[in-house]
């Protein structure tokens, strides 16, 4: 009895040292995140077993929040990728411009806008800008000369050319024959599109219809002003300049309408494409997400500068592409558009066939394979 006495008398002395004793300082952990060895380092064991009343206590709460090196609260998100894209004075820039403007506030994107696609190659092949906007079967040379390093993500611009004049002589392709036809884009789109409509209706380029070629479209407009009877194979907004300034200029042909009466008659017909859009092949790879946002935002713009025509010439203008009245005139005829997947592979492999049977350097040598056609 006497030893049951005395331990009782040994615990509560014990107790009464652990509620009477100096109350500690608070831990400095709270307020400043712990270093990474006290955070890998575990507590030393103590010397002495711990009472059982310390054992099924537990801690009580911190009066302070847990600062942020705690687990409760995720480490912050890396910035996000600024997105590089590059687009040529013209249709393709045009389609953008809502983008554009969005991302005066996103930050997303870093547009540039170039008079040349000469200017734009090089950046796309030293990895300068993620995102290009070029020729339809510029892209096919860009994939052939890379190795495979650049992919087509998206036509954005359908056919774009005219034949316009300023009299009443052509109605049809045929009307051609005999005349002189003021043209530039030798070597690109413009000549392969025209050589194969003159072709298949049945002229020969440069014996039935004479072309002079000319370095820039701006030339063309100026031959028209010239020449009272002048006949020009002009893109828009071009078309739509010319017309600013001779009010009688006319479209006499739409060559994309021409070629797909041509086409109309095959099981797998092509498409007159002007520009596509293109991506490097290690920016697709390393950062789908950025570009699977700048694909829906892109649809989003073709389809605002499609309808709200206005106020989408405005932005055209304020951009420096070209004065608004221009824009919008030239609009309905711009078939600017965004066609992806399967579509777009069946469309630009067809066109690009074309191409290669009147001249396989036209597009790099020799035709893409299926790797060429993202998302197809």
């Amino acid at each position: 009895m006497k030893n049951v006495i005395a331990l009782m008398l040994a615990l509560t002395l014990c107790l009464s040292l652990v509620g009477c004793g100096p109350s500690a300082a608070p831990s400095s952990s709270v307020s400043e995140p712990a270093s990474s060895s006290q955070a890998q380092e575990p507590a030393e064991p103590s010397s002495e077993p711990a009472s059982s009343s310390q054992a099924q206590e537990p801690a009580e709460p911190s009066s302070e929040p847990a600062s942020s090196s705690q687990a409760q609260e995720p480490a912050e998100p890396a910035a996000s990728y600024v997105t590089r894209v590059a687009a040529l004075k013209g249709p393709t820039a045009m389609g953008m411009v809502q983008l554009m403007k969005q991302e005066e506030t996103s930050g997303a994107y870093e547009f540039s806008i170039f008079a040349a696609i000469d200017e734009v190659t090089p950046k796309i092949v030293k990895g300068e800008v993620d995102i290009a906007a070029v020729p339809a079967n510029m892209a096919a040379v860009l994939y052939n000369n890379t190795q495979g390093q650049i992919r087509v993500i998206g036509i954005n611009t359908l056919g774009v050319l005219y034949i316009v004049e300023s009299g009443d002589s052509v109605g049809s392709v045929a009307d051609l024959k005999g005349k002189t036809l003021y043209a530039s884009g030798k070597g690109a789109t413009p000549e392969y599109a025209l050589n194969y409509i003159l072709q298949q209706n049945g002229l020969t380029p440069g014996t039935d219809v004479t072309i002079e070629w000319k370095s820039e479209h701006a030339e063309c407009v100026a031959a028209l002003a010239s020449d009272p009877d002048g006949i020009a194979m002009l893109p828009q907004p071009f078309v739509a300049t010319a017309q600013a300034q001779n009010p009688a200029i006319r479209i006499a042909l739409d060559l994309t309408a021409e070629w797909d009466a041509i086409e109309a008659q095959k099981e797998a017909p092509s498409a007159l494409l002007t520009g596509v859009v293109v991506a490097r092949a290690d920016y697709i790879d390393a950062h789908p997400q950025e570009l699977a946002a700048f694909l829906s935002g892109y649809d989003e713009s073709v389809g605002f500068v499609n309808t709200e025509t206005e106020q989408a010439a405005a932005l055209i203008e304020e951009y420096g592409i070209v004065a608004a009245p221009v824009a919008q005139a030239a609009l309905p005829y711009c078939n600017i558009v965004l066609i992806q997947g399967a579509e777009m592979k069946e469309k630009l492999s067809g066109y690009l066939n074309v191409l290669f049977e009147q001249n396989p350097k036209a597009v790099g040598g020799s035709l893409p394979d299926d790797a060429f056609y993202y998302g197809a």
